[in-house]
């Protein structure tokens, strides 16, 4: 997809420099670059490459400007060459460079890219979002093979994309008006500015021959994404910052893109107005409607962006007015760019982005919609997704049958129109379930009350575990999620869970501490406290930072009970010979009394021993099969109570 579709449309005047070096060619395609002509730039920056001249910044900003119009084949090609010449450059180049190596089918190298991306933007969203969910490619793939897509029929060779419902028919934005021969082209694309044209459609959402949208809403720069009333009186739509014949510039003399309202009176679009929240210095594009036609969705990259686009809403009073706009948030909106949305009656929301997650170029996702926030955001899989970028999805609800733009292999013109029909339903249902027992002995704990949080910690769902200990909640798909549990006698506990992003079950099973812990001679201290292990580094006998965790809270019983006496032993599995199993555990059992004594207790209160494999709990001994969990609990350190 060509670049100013997704936010920037953008109308320039572009002056070239003559001159016969390589050095002035670089200039003349800075020139072009910077006023976003990025057809002239790249013929200029390819030029000077074919001749062998090398630039880091010719490299970037050529592979940008493929990158920009959506060839991330021919933006693969320069990326690596600035890599080839210098690995370290800016975050955002790794995370260019790894779209771009999706389109060619390299994903092997393209997670790769996105790993250095992480490592050296810690904080960037798309980064998490890929540490997060490393098995993306897994979701995608069962997000697959859903829909049975076509071409819509009404595509040209030139760029054809944005598809609105209206009453019976589709109105949609084309380049396809070639016009005069003064027919304006833009210089960014090389394609004819776009205008609205429309097609009647039957029953199954086939389009007719598309015929020029008549209206004043058309002009002689750049219309695209309307959306509709119910009734058909009203439309919103995007436009270059041009009404009543005077083009808006912003700072830099650059023409950006607004959204704008329009009236249908004695079947005429009228009283063609700019939305107040619009500015000359930033754009707003791709208006969406709620059901309820209470609300407004738009792209933006206006103060307060996250990326390089957000998704914002504002609300439409009931005088005609406009509340001020809201971003939608972290949940939905990255560092990359969020455009295109459409909002369902099932309180979904549609949109683009090459910041989740995806296959390379712009993936559409849809995600749930709740007041405050945008979740369980998920890939509509590799139908409607490609390599390249695809765009401003829109379904009718009750047929599942709708529209979408792609400019992957295969299609017309640079954009192209598809319709599909969802054969079944992106649903993800999850159960959260578990058992809560007792830490130090392990049996089932009923009747505990567990309070399920989401992630801002606001109440989800409260509910006791049964007679065995067991518990369930229904819960949203990729959330996060805290439990807590409560039960007299036993200290309140809360872990976090994230929901798995398939269809089943998420198992998050609590083990409670007792507030008390009643012991006598002969019992193991360790399982007041849940010690199963003091840890060491592989055949070592130091203490590690986490057994020292462990080993604090043996060390405050003994001293506030002065008088009480440990045997300390220390066990391995079978694994191992039994003389270096022996005085492995051994040298690990001295290892955790001297720490004791080196922290304040007597000497005369500790004994230990190590017994290698000589008392396993289980039937691993040498040469038995058995799991790694069945030879962990082997492997375990005592602490038996000798004196009170």
């Amino acid at each position: 997809m060509k670049n100013f579709t997704i936010l920037y449309i953008t109308i320039i005047s572009v002056f070239s420099l003559n001159s016969y070096s390589q050095q002035g060619k670089i200039a003349t395609g800075d020139k072009n670059y910077d006023n976003y002509a990025y057809i002239d730039a790249i013929k200029t920056y390819e030029r000077v490459a074919e001749k062998g001249y090398k630039s880091e910044d010719m490299f970037k900003k050529l592979g940008n400007s493929y990158y920009f119009n959506s060839e991330f084949d021919k933006a693969a090609k320069w990326y690596g060459e600035l890599f080839a010449m210098n690995a370290e450059v800016e975050p955002e180049y790794y995370y260019r460079y790894a779209q771009s190596l999706k389109s060619t089918g390299d994903l092997t190298k393209a997670n790769q890219m996105l790993d250095l991306f992480n490592q050296k933007s810690k904080k960037d969203t798309r980064g998490k979002l890929y540490e997060s969910d490393r098995n993306y490619l897994d979701q995608i793939k069962a997000n697959s093979g859903r829909y049975k897509i076509e071409d819509a029929g009404i595509n040209s060779k030139y760029s054809d994309y944005g598809t609105a419902f209206y009453q019976n028919k589709i109105v949609f934005a084309s380049a396809r008006d070639t016009g005069s021969l003064g027919q304006r082209k833009h210089k960014w694309t090389g394609e004819y500015f776009t205008n609205l044209y429309q097609s009647d459609v039957d029953t199954d959402f086939n389009p007719n021959a598309p015929k020029k949208f008549k209206s004043k809403i058309n002009t002689k720069f750049h219309e695209s994404t309307p959306v509709f009333t119910k009734d058909g009186k009203t439309v919103y739509f995007t436009r270059n910052n041009y009404i009543d014949g005077k083009k808006g510039k912003d700072e830099n003399k650059i023409t950006l893109i607004k959204i704008y309202k329009a009236t249908l009176e004695n079947d005429k679009w009228t009283n063609i107005m700019e939305l107040p929240f619009n500015s000359n210095n930033y754009s707003a594009a791709h208006p969406a409607l709620s059901p309820d036609e209470k609300t407004l969705y738009f792209a933006s990259d206006m103060p307060g962006t996250f990326g390089q686009s957000d998704i914002y809403k504002v609300a439409i009073n009931t005088n005609g007015g406009f509340g001020p706009p809201e971003n939608l948030g972290s949940g939905i909106n990255t560092e990359g760019k969020e455009t295109f949305p459409f909002v369902t009656d099932e309180n979904e929301i549609y949109f683009a982005s090459d910041g989740h997650p995806g296959l390379g170029g712009l993936d559409v996702f849809v995600g749930k919609l709740n007041e405050k926030e945008v979740s369980n955001i998920q890939n509509l899989g590799a139908d409607i997704n490609s390599p390249k970028d695809d765009f401003a999805y829109v379904i009718d609800t009750k047929s599942r049958r709708g529209f979408f733009t792609s400019n992957k292999d295969g299609g017309q013109g640079s954009d192209d129109i598809y319709k599909f029909i969802e054969t079944r339903r992106l649903a993800c249902v999850q159960e959260l379930y578990g058992t809560i027992t007792d830490l130090a002995t392990g049996t089932v704990l009923p009747n505990t009350k567990l309070t399920l949080y989401d992630n801002n910690f606001k109440i989800v769902n409260t509910g006791y575990s049964d007679q065995n200990g067991n518990y369930t909640f229904p819960v949203e798909c990729g959330l996060v999620y805290n439990v807590r549990a409560e039960k007299e006698k036993y200290t309140t506990k809360e872990q976090s869970v994230t929901i798995l992003k398939e269809n089943g079950r998420t198992n998050l099973s609590i083990a409670l501490e007792k507030s008390e812990c009643v012991v006598t001679i002969g019992d193991d201290l360790g399982k007041c406290f849940g010690i199963k292990m003091i840890y060491f580094d592989l055949d070592k006998s130091n203490i590690r930072r986490e057994a020292a965790l462990d080993l604090e809270k043996i060390l405050d019983v003994l001293k506030e009970h002065p008088t009480m006496k440990l045997d300390i032993r220390s066990h391995t599995d079978s694994r191992q010979t039994h003389k270096y199993n022996e005085a492995l555990s051994d040298r690990r059992a001295k290892s955790t009394i001297k720490w004791l004594i080196q922290n304040g207790v007597s000497p005369n209160r500790l004994t230990g021993k190590g017994y290698g494999e000589t008392q396993l709990v289980n039937g691993c001994s040498d040469g038995v099969p058995c799991t790694e969990a069945e030879h962990q609990m082997n492997r375990r350190s005592e602490f038996i109570i000798t004196a009170l």
